[in-house]
């Protein structure tokens, strides 16, 4: 094998991406690997000045869009694979050097479909999101907290995060309890860091404001039922353009929500949704469609009017449960989404395909 770190013949280059060391798989035209690189995080950012362009294929992890964006403006190719479609392709032990040689191999099925590189603006959009995650999750732990310590003086706190500073306060001033002073003091600083959490929160759904305000694709996500601000904005960051699917049957399952298929000759079997994809987006949808569910059972119970979506919804929840209920519309709404922005159309939950007409 060719060892010479120019590798002239080369076409393609599969990079195994790290933190400080990167390998590199020269790839010429017939598909051998005929140069390999190892190199530190200075070297790599000029490895590719002044080249011929050329095709490489990164793995879409963390640091993946930054490098994407930063070799297209040098005029190469970039191609971005999935990690868990990656994966299968490394055979042998773990290595960097086993893992740019199963990326390349990867690159090579016709069926593995790359990743788009990220905007700058959507990769912030997608951080908003991430830094909005771990305060959720900050403001819950300092809830399960709370509610933990009480129980054990005999306090209880009623169900819901805004019932939780009210009850708490109410418990710090009652004197007839057993809660230590000491303790007392803890309690308030708990309650100081789910307040700091909900303010954090509340200036982060601020700023994905904003950026719906000037983002079109957002605006016609939200205008379907159970998408608001946090779906149609991670939509719009992660997905960038649907029409990147062919169908919306390939949105959905790309977004985990197609069941799996064990078929065999003339028996087909369909088992639980494949769960594979971004499991933010495809949580934010079976969220929305919860959300509709419970809106269309209100409204049934008062005897108001139904769109389609929502008697459909219905219909299907008495006959298999709520819960496969919900991952279904959920399923529907991703499925309408993909057909709205291939259209440039806004959603319409009483909307009919029109069928061909057939000819006589």
């Amino acid at each position: 094998m060719n060892t010479t770190l120019t590798a002239p013949s080369a076409t393609t280059v599969a990079i195994d991406l790290a933190k400080d060391v990167f390998e590199l798989a020269y790839v010429d035209a017939d598909g051998r690997i005929v140069a390999r690189q190892r190199l530190g995080r200075s070297a790599f950012a000029k490895v590719f000045d002044n080249r011929a362009p050329l095709r490489l294929v990164m793995e879409a992890c963390g640091s993946a869009h930054y490098w994407g964006r930063r070799f297209r403006r040098l005029g190469h190719g970039v191609e971005l694979l999935p990690a868990h479609d990656v994966r299968p392709y490394v055979h042998r032990t773990k290595t960097d050097r086993a893992d740019a040689a199963g990326l390349w191999e990867a690159a090579r099925c016709a069926a593995i479909r790359p990743v788009p590189v990220k905007t700058v603006e959507q990769q912030g959009i997608q951080g908003l999101h991430r830094a909005r995650e771990f305060h959720k999750a900050q403001r819950t732990a300092a809830i399960n907290l709370l509610r933990g310590l009480l129980r054990e003086f005999g306090v209880v706190i009623p169900a819901g995060a805004a019932k939780v500073r009210p009850a708490v306060l109410a418990a710090l001033e009652d004197a007839d309890n057993e809660l230590p002073m000491a303790l007392r003091e803890t309690l308030l600083a708990v309650l100081d860091t789910i307040a700091t959490a909900q303010r954090a929160m509340a200036a982060i759904e601020t700023r994905l404001q904003e950026y719906l305000d000037r983002d079109l694709r957002s605006q016609r996500l939200l205008r379907a039922g159970g998408v608001g601000l946090l779906t149609a904005t991670a939509l719009s960051a992660s997905v960038g353009e649907f029409d990147r699917f062919p169908s919306g049957r390939h949105f959905a399952s790309a977004l985990g929500l197609t069941p799996r298929e064990h078929s065999s000759g003339s028996r087909r079997r369909l088992g639980r949704v494949t769960k594979r994809g971004d499991v933010y987006l495809r949580t934010l949808l079976i969220h929305g469609a919860r959300a509709v569910l419970r809106s269309a059972k209100v409204a049934h119970g008062k005897s108001r009017p139904l769109d389609r979506t929502q008697a459909w919804a219905l219909a299907l929840a008495a006959r298999i449960g709520h819960n496969k209920a919900a991952v279904a519309l959920a399923n529907k709404t991703a499925r309408r989404l993909w057909a709205a922005e291939h259209h440039r159309t806004s959603f319409d939950p009483d909307h009919v395909s029109a069928m061909p007409a057939t000819a006589h």
